[in-house]
């Protein structure tokens, strides 16, 4: 079997902000599409033409897709009980990353120190509400 992973996150209705967002972090490449640009015949709801039906963003080591979610009561994204681990090369890489998204809006969960078990950890929670748990060799 052959198996990948990828994250999917679905946006209170500000997708089409988040996903230029992570590109500007991230790099890569990003797909973009609105329920105004689908040929969407048959869903069981109507849309606003400017949702995000789909994003995906292939960057190197990571790839995002996710779109608007659709629907009343939706759980805010800023969560304790999850995080999107990133791995870095090295502490430097981290602290960069760490600091980019604090630049943006972002706030520090947990500083980025050396951890118990001996790597550099630390968690920023992203002006979306994604929290980034970052983590690199000592």
């Amino acid at each position: 079997m052959s198996l990948s992973s990828s994250i999917y996150i679905s946006f209170p209705g500000n997708a089409a902000e988040a996903f230029p967002y992570y590109r500007e972090l991230f790099g890569g490449d990003l797909e973009l599409l609105t329920y105004g640009g689908a040929d969407l015949e048959g869903l069981p709801f109507t849309p606003p033409p400017e949702a995000v039906a789909h994003a995906k963003l292939k960057a190197d080591g990571v790839v995002i897709s996710g779109g608007d979610a659709m629907g009343r009561d939706m759980p805010p994204l800023e969560s304790d009980v999850y995080s999107f681990l990133l791995e870095m090369d090295n502490a430097e890489e981290g602290r960069a990353f760490i600091d980019k998204v604090t630049a943006a809006g972002g706030e520090v969960a947990m500083p980025f120190e050396i951890a118990p078990w001996g790597d550099t950890y630390g968690q920023v929670v992203d002006r979306f509400g994604v929290k980034w748990a970052v983590v690199a060799p000592a």
